[in-house]
């Protein structure tokens, strides 16, 4: 799967990164120092590897990371970002093929944005994969189907229901769970014997966000054109109401994301 655009996923780092649920990380923190002798992330569908650059400072240094991406313009812009630092490898991947996924001496795999893209077949298939090794999942950022504003609109439910909808379609892995991924993933892991945290990671933009709202609501119109409850009539007041108080600077956003951690039981 394929398809992220790099301006994209750089508009939206900074918010990614205030909203990762800091408890989560200082368990994998501390899951990492106590892992010896050797420490090794594994990042999933890593774009331009935001979540190295949310994590890299957090664990021990001598920390290897394995970026694995599909696309290779991302991995070069990835690769660019990191400035070529000798304890990360980068490789071009296939994630349908998890059978072959890079696995030896890793500690922890770690997706961002990840898996609400993905099946329950295909989220079966990876714990299945992890636990036969005993690995452990940081799954942060996924969509929980939350999303709304402080100056609402009537067509708000009717939106966010349309979208939650379009969400489930396929995504490059079947049909795609959309916001029952991290349940889904949690009830997984919990069967195989993992230790399962999970946490609130929302979105909360305001004024200062402008772009990034703006990019998301036109990144909406797809989707809720492909669906076609509302008119086109509709569709564009909606839009043209978010836009003017994005403009005017009185309506936040806040969309729904969890982070999850899951650790074998020792």
């Amino acid at each position: 799967m394929s398809g992220f655009d790099k301006d994209w996923l750089a508009l939206r780092e900074p918010a990614d990164r205030r909203a990762r649920a800091e408890d989560l990380i200082d368990r994998l923190c501390v899951h990492m120092v106590a892992t010896k002798p050797h420490r090794a992330l594994l990042d999933i569908g890593c774009g331009t590897g935001s979540t190295f650059r949310a994590l890299s400072s957090f664990v021990p240094p001598d920390t290897t990371w394995h970026l694995l991406d599909y696309d290779p313009l991302l991995l070069a812009e990835a690769e660019r970002r990191t400035c070529g630092k000798p304890t990360i490898r980068f490789q071009q991947h296939d994630l349908n093929d998890l059978e072959s996924l890079p696995l030896d001496g890793v500690t922890i795999v770690t997706a961002s944005a990840l898996f609400d893209l993905c099946s329950a077949d295909f989220c079966n298939r990876f714990i299945e994969t992890i636990s036969q090794r005993g690995t452990g999942l940081y799954a942060a950022l996924n969509y929980d189907g939350v999303m709304h504003w402080t100056r609402p609109h009537r067509l708000d439910d009717q939106v966010v229901a349309d979208f939650n909808r379009h969400q489930r379609g396929d995504k490059g892995f079947g049909p795609a769970l959309g916001p029952d991924a991290t349940q889904h993933l949690r009830l997984g892991l919990d069967w195989n014997g993992y230790i399962v945290r999970v946490a609130p990671s929302p979105w909360v933009l305001g004024p200062t966000e402008a772009r990034l709202q703006e990019e998301l609501l036109r990144g909406m119109l797809p989707p809720l054109v492909e669906i076609g409850n509302l008119s086109p009539a509709q569709i564009s007041d909606w839009l043209d109401f978010r836009l003017a108080s994005i403009a005017a600077a009185d309506s936040s956003c806040v969309v729904g994301h969890t982070d999850l951690i899951a650790l074998r039981r020792r």
